[in-house]
């Protein structure tokens, strides 16, 4: 059996094996797969691995070996499932491997708006203290998150640990689910919910934590901006198209939106046209690549519930299909 892994450099840039997968048959792994390698590099397999790799239904009816795709990574919109079925190709994913990196990378996004840390370890290492005739000074003010309201948007696994972390730092927390609650009891703390247009009237921290979907797209734009109070900070740990970039850049320039901290944008990688490229000087503004699923030790994870993912389907019995 032959398989092929076609972006392998995202979950592994070398620092990991591909041992897990061995045992299965022939591994043939690729750094990174243009849309117009893709046929080439996998017609003769019968069970591929993607990351952001896509597949669209030209692309099944050109591959008849195609037994089974493995996504490496939880979000799955990077396949035509429709056209998976029709062409009897099981697809699996890996969920909740990234959750408690995730929570964290949304925490220090947070922190970072809020104490700037970057910021003032570069103005140390510019010498800057070494001049101040005080003991101590800032670049910019800081904010203490204690007693402030944050709303977690999408109170999946993802958004209850970050809601954890954000109780512990003294924040009163509101939490905007999926399907409506009066509450949430999560770890014996019980966490009021209320609608989305609600509950941004009153935060002075969003976090996005929800999957992309039809209803989800576009939450962050200039309506919804609009009811929030004056310098809201925003993180975005979600999707990009989530947020209409437009919209914040706007927010960000007339003070609408206090800060706004990213890890995810529309277009990935991002492009030189991307509004917020624009921006790229203001510091309130932070963007990351991306970057909450890769500590080692999450990739790790990931790679071993694929390799189970797979050997459950080659048994008949397919665990975390998506189709």
């Amino acid at each position: 059996m032959k398989l092929v892994i076609l972006d392998g450099s995202a979950a592994n840039p070398g620092d990991l094996s591909w041992d897990v997968f061995e045992k299965f048959g022939e591994v043939i792994c690729y750094d990174v797969t243009k849309k117009d390698e893709l046929i080439a590099r996998a017609k003769d397999a019968d069970i591929l691995f993607t990351n952001k790799t896509p597949f669209t239904r030209e692309d099944f009816l050109k591959l008849p070996k195609l037994k089974y795709i493995g996504v490496l990574a939880t979000g799955f919109n990077v396949v035509d499932l429709a056209a998976a079925r029709d062409y009897g190709v099981c697809v699996t994913n890996v969920p909740e491997y990234a959750t408690g990196a995730t929570a964290q990378m949304a925490a220090a996004l947070l922190l970072e708006l809020t104490n700037k840390i970057g910021m003032h370890n570069a103005s140390v290492k510019r010498g800057e203290w070494i001049k101040s005739p005080q003991f101590c000074y800032t670049v910019s003010p800081l904010t203490e998150l204690e007693g402030k309201t944050i709303v977690v948007v999408g109170m999946g696994k993802i958004g209850k640990r970050f809601a954890l972390i954000a109780h512990s730092l003294g924040m009163k927390v509101i939490g905007v689910p999926h399907k409506l609650c009066a509450s949430m009891n999560i770890d014996g703390i019980t966490i009021p919910c209320m609608k989305y247009e609600d509950a941004i009237r009153v935060a002075d921290v969003i976090s996005y934590h929800c999957p992309l979907t039809p209803e989800t797209q576009g939450l962050i734009r200039k309506e919804y901006l609009a009811v929030c109070k004056d310098g809201v900070m925003i993180i975005n740990t979600a999707r990009g198209p989530v947020a209409v970039e437009e919209d914040v850049v706007a927010g960000l320039k007339s003070g609408k939106i206090g800060g706004y901290a990213a890890d995810v944008i529309s277009v990935e990688p991002m492009l030189a046209t991307n509004p917020l490229w624009s921006i790229k000087d203001m510091p309130n503004l932070i963007l990351t690549p991306h970057i909450a699923w890769e500590p080692k030790e999450t990739r790790q994870r990931l790679l071993e519930v694929a390799a189970d993912n797979l050997q459950a389907f080659l048994k008949g019995k397919p665990i975390n299909k998506v189709n």
